[in-house]
Order: structure tokens, then C-alpha cells, then sequence
């Protein structure tokens, strides 16, 4: 069974597991490569936003090429884990770019709206780790097949909605500010919350099965991908109830 966070995949870790001469992956480690990966988005991300006091319109183009980069990086991460400990910074320096850029977007509108999605992200990140860690929320097979497939809906909606732009064609609330449109964002955040849950188990299981030390990088650049997507979910869900006060 997949975890909910296709980065993170049982088959990745059993095709990477540590040799007797190896050093092994633990926890420990993937916290301190988290937090190595988390401090280089926010350089990035800081970076990009004062660019966009400056100049937003100029700075678009940069950040477009940013963010198809580090899609383009994030495919290799999670096709070769083993180029991890390099790539892994590689595409949190990247989406910090796209990250800053769209922050100091929505802070343009609605001032004060980046530090409440900010606290709101460090609040749940914490929250889900307490409820993983007392087994209030049991990660088992049918969980995290449940999850998976909402994840999996959400990305072919949010795809069917980018393509369709060029047709003229949008999915009816999804990116509007009706309460309906509010409605779906709560869900995909608390969609994208429960990621985290299973990302800790899957971490914390293939952690005591021993894969080698580099996945230590890419279990980190898994568990940013969840983080970095919930962030940018809950300041939609933020901007879409800011709209309609």
C-alpha cells in the first residue's frame, strides 16, 4: 500500500534499504534535513517576496521558469531518491520562489493573511504529529487508501481546472469565493492535513526497517511537499473567506 504523499512510497524505501556497511536512516536525522529544507524555503521565499514590492510584474517570469523547475526536480527526486541530498534543497530553493511570490500576492489583498496561514500550517503540522503520536488516528491500510484517493481526485480536479483555462473552461467554485467554494477548500485542507498523519507513519516505519542514510533527505522532501502544499491551501481558504466580509 502507497502512502498518501506519492513521494513517499513503501516501494521507494524497499528498493533503498541500508547495506550493513551503510549508515541507516533515523528520525532524528529526518528532522534536522526538514529543518535544513524548511530554513532554505524561507530564504528563497523571502527573497522572492521583496522582489515583489519592487517589481511583481517583471519578476513573474522568473518565477514562472521557478516553478516549472522545480516540478521538473521534484520528478527526479522521487523517480532517483538516492540524488536526494542534492536535489532535495534544489526544489525547496525553487518553490520558495513561487511560494514568496504568491504570498506577497495574496498579502497585497488581504494584509495579515501570509502570517495567519503560516501560524495556521505550524499550528496543524503540530496538531497532527500529537494525534499520530497518542494513536487517536489509526493509519491503516483502508486510511490510507481513503486518503490517497482523495489526494489523487484533488490533483486531477485542480489539473482539469489549469488545462481548461485555455478553454475557457473552469470548474464551478473551486478557485470562487461562494460558500460552496469554501466548503471544498476546507475539505482539501483537512484532505492535505491527513497527508501529514500518514507521512509520519511512513517515515517512522520504514525509519525502523533501516533504509539508508540519504533517504533521511528524501523522506524531508516528501514531508515539505505535504507542508508547502497545505500551506498554500489554507491562504486560499483564508482569501476566500476574507472575500466575501
Amino acid at each position: 500500500m502507497r502512502a498518501g504523499n506519492p513521494a513517499l512510497q513503501n516501494k521507494t524505501f524497499s528498493h533503498n534499504q541500508a547495506r550493513f556497511s551503510d549508515e541507516i536512516m533515523t528520525i532524528n536525522g529526518t528532522v534536522r534535513r526538514t529543518l535544513i529544507l524548511a530554513l532554505l524555503l524561507l530564504i528563497t521565499a523571502t527573497y522572492s517576496w521583496h522582489q515583489y514590492q519592487q517589481d511583481s510584474e517583471a519578476l513573474g517570469g522568473f518565477i514562472a521558469i521557478a516553478a516549472i523547475s522545480s516540478l521538473g526536480v521534484a520528478i527526479l527526486t522521487a523517480f532517483v531518491p538516492r540524488f536526494a541530498p542534492v536535489t532535495a534543497p534544489i526544489y525547496v530553493l525553487l518553490k520558495g520562489l513561487s511560494i514568496g511570490f504568491i504570498s506577497a500576492y495574496y498579502e497585497t489583498m488581504f494584509e495579515g493573511i501570509v502570517f495567519q496561514a503560516a501560524l495556521l500550517t505550524i499550528a496543524t503540522l503540530i496538531a497532527m504529529l500529537i494525534v499520530y503520536r497518542l494513536g487517536i488516528i489509526r493509519v491503516t491500510s483502508k486510511f490510507r487508501l481513503g486518503v490517497l484517493s482523495a489526494t489523487g481526485a484533488i490533483f486531477i480536479a485542480y489539473m482539469i481546472s489549469f488545462f481548461g483555462r485555455f478553454f475557457g473552461f473552469q470548474i464551478p467554485h473551486l478557485h470562487e469565493a461562494t460558500l460552496l467554494g469554501i466548503v471544498i477548500s476546507v475539505v482539501i485542507v483537512i484532505v492535505a492535513a491527513l497527508n501529514l498523519v500518514i507521512d509520519f507513519d511512513f517515515i517512522e516505519r520504514k525509519a525502523n526497517k533501516q533504509a539508508a542514510k540519504y533517504m533521511e533527505w528524501y523522506a524531508a522532501f516528501g514531508l515539505m511537499v505535504t507542508i508547502i502544499w497545505l500551506y498554500l491551501e489554507i491562504v486560499r481558504l483564508l482569501a476566500k473567506i476574507k472575500a466575501r466580509k
